[in-house]
């Protein structure tokens, strides 16, 4: 691999003279610039990124920590974070945990600080004294997609309200006249998914229609896990016309789960998630969801932590990102058509 110091033998000039040029620091006549650039151009010079970051104290990148790259939405995610790290001049790394918390804290130990300059994580299954002690060595963490703005966690975030994501999805299907709506939650009781839920559950009290518990279904953020909770719920309670899932990902099994038990949707079953990720607008029928402003979120996300890096975050460490929006697509129809 061509080195520093045969770019500029080639040059004719220092490597301190080179590395001015690449990083476009300090004075360096025309002429110069343009051998050095030749030079560089000639050899096929690249900068060695881990090198320069040991050398310097900081990198230029910026680290993603996702729970699952399995799961569609972290690409989706993680694309509009890259797009906005590069309009900043940093290259984005995404570090996948595998939902293991002990493969989070050896990124964290091994890649935060060192070949990143700051950390995006999104329920990567870190407990928050992981984060503490990663910002106590210096190193900026920024929680994203934080899903209870009601409850700030005392660390720099972007939230979502995800209450109202539920609330939404809950009116959208009690407007089409639904009273037996059965939940899909992506999550234990106390998970993640657990604010999308109980806006759910808030907005059916306030119309007067009783969600008992054997009327949800505590499953895996997974199509098959949502197919899995829907055949039971489904098979348990025929009576029910529609499905709430607290993500696209159970909603789509619940679709699948409909099919294999012959319930057309939305003839027989209306069902509804929560995202808007890819997977939704391509299914078929294709699904009606509460999408989350996941653009909007990442872009957010990456400024912010941009800001604590360079030391000119002003205000409250939370950030709430804009308000989710109900997308009305073929999975969800009125009960009054519900075949008999």
């Amino acid at each position: 691999m061509t080195t520093l110091t045969e770019v500029a033998k080639l040059a004719g000039v220092t490597a301190a003279t080179v590395s001015n040029v690449l990083r476009n620091r300090g004075k360096v006549g025309v002429a110069t610039r343009q051998r050095v650039l030749e030079a560089v151009d000639t050899l096929g010079y690249r900068p060695h990124l881990t090198a320069r970051a040991l050398a310097e104290g900081s990198a230029p990148t910026l680290a993603l920590m996702v729970s699952s790259i399995a799961n569609p939405f972290y690409p989706e995610f993680a694309l509009a974070a890259e797009r906005a790290a590069r309009q900043s001049g940093r290259f984005l790394i995404v570090c996948n945990t595998n939902e293991d918390p002990a493969i989070g804290r050896a990124y964290l130990e091994q890649i935060a600080g060192t070949l990143s300059e700051g950390v995006l994580v999104m329920n990567a299954n870190l407990d928050f004294d992981d984060l503490r002690k990663t910002q106590a060595r210096g190193t900026a963490v920024v929680l994203c997609m934080w899903e209870r703005p009601d409850a700030p966690p005392g660390m720099p975030c972007i939230a979502v309200d995800f209450f109202a994501a539920g609330a939404l999805a809950a009116r959208h299907l009690l407007d089409l006249g639904h009273k037996r709506i059965g939940a899909i939650i992506g999550s234990q009781a106390d998970g993640v998914h657990a604010a999308r839920y109980e806006g759910f559950c808030a907005t059916l009290r306030e119309a007067g229609i009783a969600h008992v518990p054997a009327e949800a279904r505590f499953t895996r953020d997974s199509i098959q896990g949502g197919y899995e909770a829907a055949t039971e719920l489904l098979t348990a309670l025929p009576e029910v016309t529609a499905i709430f899932a607290t993500n696209d990902l159970p909603a789509l099994g619940a679709m699948h789960a409909a099919a294999d038990l012959g319930r057309k949707v939305p003839e027989d079953l209306s069902v509804i998630g929560i995202t808007d990720i890819q997977l939704a607008r391509e299914s078929r029928p294709a699904l009606s969801t509460v999408a989350v402003p996941t653009e909007a979120a990442a872009t957010m996300a990456v400024r912010l932590l941009r800001a604590l890096i360079d030391g000119s975050a002003v205000g409250a460490l939370m950030q709430v990102a804009p308000a989710p929006e109900l997308v009305v697509r073929a999975s969800t129809g009125s009960a009054r058509n519900r075949r008999s």
